[in-house]
């Protein structure tokens, strides 16, 4: 059996003397890659960097494409292109506070397959991705297909 194990490095440096005030911005280093985030700016973060819920909701469509790109390519699906516009909800009337439902809408562009074909093979993709397999969040997909 083999185990994977994903790390990523975490650093902020400030003072936390004023709620309203501290810095939320921080750096997270993975594969020796360094990106600046901070907390959304409905929650006094800087709205210019990306900030943890959209990465959640990025690494649940990243995710997706890899899957589908996989099982596509074992099914002789030739992929020519691939679009996600995904989209993550946080209601604020929700307790505890979280993402309730992750929508991912990819647009996929194939040739030599059905559209009825490319959308199972979106959906066995969907349960085989590790990220959406991993979180409690309902995950949901709204295709389009077009065959060329």
């Amino acid at each position: 059996m083999t185990t994977h194990i994903y790390k990523s490095i975490l650093n902020w440096t400030g003072r936390t003397d004023d709620y309203e005030t501290y810095g939320r911005q921080h750096d997270v280093t993975m594969s020796g890659i360094t990106v600046a985030l901070s907390a959304d700016s409905a929650f006094r973060g800087d709205g210019s960097l990306p900030n943890p819920e959209q990465m959640v909701v990025a690494a649940a469509s990243s995710c997706l494409l890899l899957s589908f790109l996989a099982v596509a390519a074992r099914s002789g699906v030739q992929v020519l292109e691939y679009h996600d516009e995904a989209q993550g909800v946080m209601p604020d009337n929700v307790h505890p506070l979280r993402l309730t439902s992750i929508v991912l809408r990819p647009r996929v562009v194939v040739q030599g397959a059905t559209a009825d074909r490319v959308e199972r093979l979106l959906h066995k993709a969907h349960e085989q991705c590790y990220i959406a397999n991993s979180l409690n969040t309902e995950v949901t997909l709204e295709p389009v297909i077009e065959v060329r």
